[in-house]
């Protein structure tokens, strides 16, 4: 595994030191177990070679190169996803040369990042609108590149995409004829699926997703076109999309790290979190104040965690409660008054993505010291 050059001034880039005791580490730091990580990537290797399908992890996850390095070095993925044009420079200039943009990018300026970043990488985009693939040609052709691209269609989600059935197809013709664009099939992702806590209504939402997305290819085949690929899928469905003998790509992204709200979300067997993944990534938190019996205060508060997803449960340690939080500070119930000052505690935040997103570095752990320092390389890349 790589890591980050050792004679960074710690305290003011990096929260900890490679060989340090996890209790040197300064907080509110971003860690991830190895060992949990390792195995989470192994899982979901073994869950696509059963499945014969390929395996593009998100990258939205965890926007670092030596991630999707590791995910393709060892986990099995043939490229990563991507889900803005900066996100994707970010990744390549990290060493990654296989990216899909798995969303629309409209826009002049966008558009023409997108084909000079394929001079450097195998670039791959999807699209909804007609007017984006005029435009997407005309920057391939001026750049002198070639851009696969992918037809959305909207399988559920209600988000981004065209309707699925003739209007997709009609939309594949026009990237099929547009000059050094390649129609390379179908993206059908249903986003929020993923977090349907009930197996029973999950799998009826991605059976409805599957049904669009094999009339569509079926569609496709009869005009002559043939969808090579058809991705979609999450941590949450990704058994049902691989399992369907229509999708042969996947796109799980959070399955390296788990969080507190995909804890929540069952197996399509009812036992246990979807694919047995297990938690690997954590705020470690330091108690900072206690001032009073049943309550302490530590120091991670919103700009240390999304709580989008609601609020982050504290590992291992179920007779304690993360309750509230302000901008610099978490409060904990403690009812039976077990933390002192600078303990350390682990939260499992509530949507790892959003959360990692608010971090420089990960901290890698194993055996109770920092193994790596690994940076967040595409951390604030929105555009």
């Amino acid at each position: 595994m790589t890591s980050s050059p050792d004679d960074i001034n710690i305290g003011y880039d990096v929260p900890a030191a490679i060989g340090d005791n996890i209790a040197d580490i300064q907080t509110p730091a971003l860690i991830i177990d190895l060992d949990a990580f390792e195995r989470n990537v192994a899982r979901m290797k073994d869950h696509a070679d059963a499945m014969g399908v390929r395996l593009r992890p998100h990258a939205k996850t965890h926007k670092s190169a030596d991630v999707a390095l590791y995910q393709i070095g060892n986990g099995g993925a043939v490229g990563i996803c991507c889900q803005k044009i900066s996100e994707a420079e970010a990744l390549v200039r990290g060493g990654v040369t296989d990216v899909l943009v798995a969303n629309e990018v409209a826009g002049p300026k966008k558009i023409d990042r997108l084909a000079r970043l394929a001079k450097s990488a195998r670039v791959s985009v999807c699209v909804d609108n007609p007017a984006v693939v005029a435009t997407l040609s005309e920057a391939a052709v001026l750049l002198g590149v070639t851009l696969d691209v992918l037809v959305e269609i909207d399988c559920g989600a209600r988000r981004c995409g065209v309707l699925p059935g003739a209007p997709a197809v009609e939309l594949a013709k026009a990237v099929a004829a547009a000059p050094n664009l390649a129609f390379a099939g179908i993206q059908a992702y249903h986003g929020s699926a993923q977090h349907i806590y009930d197996p029973v209504d999950r799998r009826a939402a991605i059976d409805k997703a599957i049904g669009m997305a094999r009339e569509t290819a079926e569609l496709l085949r009869d005009a002559g076109l043939d969808p090579k690929i058809i991705t979609g899928a999450g941590t949450g469905t990704h058994d049902l999309e691989g399992a369907s003998g229509v999708y042969n790509e996947i796109q799980p992204g959070s399955y390296i790290f788990m969080d507190a709200d995909y804890a929540r979300v069952r197996s399509t067997e009812g036992n246990g979190t979807v694919g047995g993944f297990e938690h690997a990534l954590f705020v470690l938190t330091s108690i900072m104040s206690k001032p009073a019996s049943g309550r302490a205060i530590c120091d991670a508060g919103l700009k240390a965690h999304s709580i989008d997803s609601g609020l982050p449960t504290v590992f291992e340690r179920p007779d304690l409660k993360f309750v509230s939080a302000s901008d610099e500070h978490g409060t904990i119930e403690d009812p039976q008054d077990t933390l002192k000052l600078n303990d350390r505690l682990r939260l499992v935040p509530g949507h790892c993505d959003p959360t990692c997103n608010l971090y420089d570095w990960y901290v890698c752990v194993r055996n109770g010291r920092v193994e790596a320092l690994w940076p967040v390389t595409a951390r604030g890349k929105l555009y």
